[in-house]
């Protein structure tokens, strides 16, 4: 980039941290860039793998909906570096803040400089606060979007424990692209869960920017079964989309009315996170385009972008999906740096989704490269059964806790 030559000058005279052997460089530590530095190490010790994460812990976002329905502790959520730097890949608790990606330097905000044969991009998402007029960073004090875990989850569970019986929350839900799709109803079957048993009077009103959303019939079945006249979900069709929001009142306009919450939860729109745009690899959507098969940036040469942040075509963004791109985008990268022809992949994705706090649902897909994008192998996924026994239900939330403790293991150790 034009203006790393100058913003090097500026730092005067920086640190490069040498190296030796192949060098590659991880930014951002959640799943995908954590999943990725391990498996490199994996596929190939020799490699140098370098972290650059400047939180010294990860708060997942997966089983974070439990925390906020009171059913689980935010301690949980709670992951940490030191198995990945037991295991050889070095943490550098910074930020990059400027890539030159013809000479492959990174530079970061402590004036070090970077240098990598690999750049790999797993900067999650951020919220675009320019979406929904009237909310932004600061609404988000007041009317949470809880869809980064960590102080957002916490205040969302503190509002609905502050709230009065009888009162109405509203989550909001956003429309296609974004990161964990049956986020919002999982999230709305383990709220309506507390409201049942702590605020039986209360109501849970669910505004949505699409007419169809990820294992929809299962969801409202639950609903139905388990939280009879509690829930409602208004489609766009029927004024879902929220257009406008007053933070200091609580009330969220749609196309059809207002509606004034007592618990607000906004999930606002998204775009790949801030570093992703800084580097060169967004485009003017807000999402990566990749390679389907090394998940190298269509936009920057030697740089790959894995996790939420990529356009993965079909694929959705989910921790599974994390992990599965970042394992396969290793495996390519391993090969490259070698002098090989990456294999082309099929990835596979699950997603569990707790509908009460011992039952839950699920969804896989098996996806392989076509026409320059991830697209679905037919057949060769599939849902939860619809009218499953309780038994079923429950046999799934054991599962969704042990692939929980799975992909973190796999991830952070």
């Amino acid at each position: 980039m034009g203006g790393f030559a100058a913003g090097a000058a500026v730092l005067g005279a920086p640190t490069v941290l040498a190296q030796t052997g192949p060098r590659v460089l991880v930014v951002g530590g959640g799943f995908a860039g954590a999943s990725f530095a391990r498996a490199l190490k994996r596929e190939d010790h020799g490699i140098a793998v370098t972290l650059v994460e400047p939180s010294g812990r990860y708060v997942a976002c997966p089983m974070s909906n439990a925390v906020i329905a009171g059913l689980r502790d935010i301690g949980a959520q709670h992951f940490g570096y030191g198995g990945l730097e037991a295991g050889g890949v070095v943490h550098v608790p910074q930020r990059v803040v400027r890539v030159d990606a013809a000479r492959r330097r990174a530079a970061l905000a402590d004036d070090v400089v970077l240098d990598y044969d690999r750049l790999v991009v797993a900067p999650g998402v951020d919220m675009r606060f320019d979406a929904i007029p009237g909310y932004d960073a600061a609404a988000a004090e007041l009317l949470p979007h809880a869809w980064k875990a960590g102080e957002q989850t916490l205040l969302l569970r503190r509002q609905l424990e502050a709230m009065e019986d009888g009162g109405l929350v509203v989550i909001s839900a956003p429309a296609n692209p974004f990161r964990c799709p049956p986020g919002p109803y999982e999230r709305a079957s383990l709220v309506a869960h507390f409201l049942k048993t702590r605020k039986p009077h209360s109501k849970l009103l669910i505004l949505d920017a699409k007419d169809a959303f990820s294992k929809q019939r299962l969801f409202e079945q639950a609903w139905a079964e388990l939280y009879p006249g509690l829930v409602e979900w208004v489609s766009l069709s029927f004024g879902g989309r929220v257009t406008e929001v007053d933070a200091s009142a609580r009330t969220l306009a749609t196309e059809f009315g207002s509606h004034k919450a007592a618990v607000a939860n906004v999930i606002p729109p998204q775009r790949a996170g801030a570093i992703a745009a800084t580097i060169g690899v967004a485009d003017q959507t807000g999402w990566c385009p990749i390679d389907p098969v090394t998940f190298e940036s269509r936009l920057a040469p030697n740089v790959h972008v894995i996790g939420d942040a990529a356009i993965g075509g079909a694929m959705p963004k989910s921790a599974f999906t994390a992990n599965a791109q970042a394992k396969t985008c290793a495996a390519a990268i391993a090969r490259l740096l070698r002098g090989r022809e990456p294999e082309s992949p099929k990835l596979i994705n699950t997603c569990y989704s707790l509908i009460a706090p011992d039952q839950a649902v699920s969804i896989a897909g098996v996806y392989e490269p076509a026409n320059g994008l991830l697209a679905e192998v037919q057949g060769a996924g599939g849902a939860s059964p619809l009218d499953a026994p309780r038994s079923a239900r429950e046999q799934e939330a054991v599962y969704a806790q042990a692939w929980f403790e799975t992909i973190t293991q796999e991830a952070f150790g």
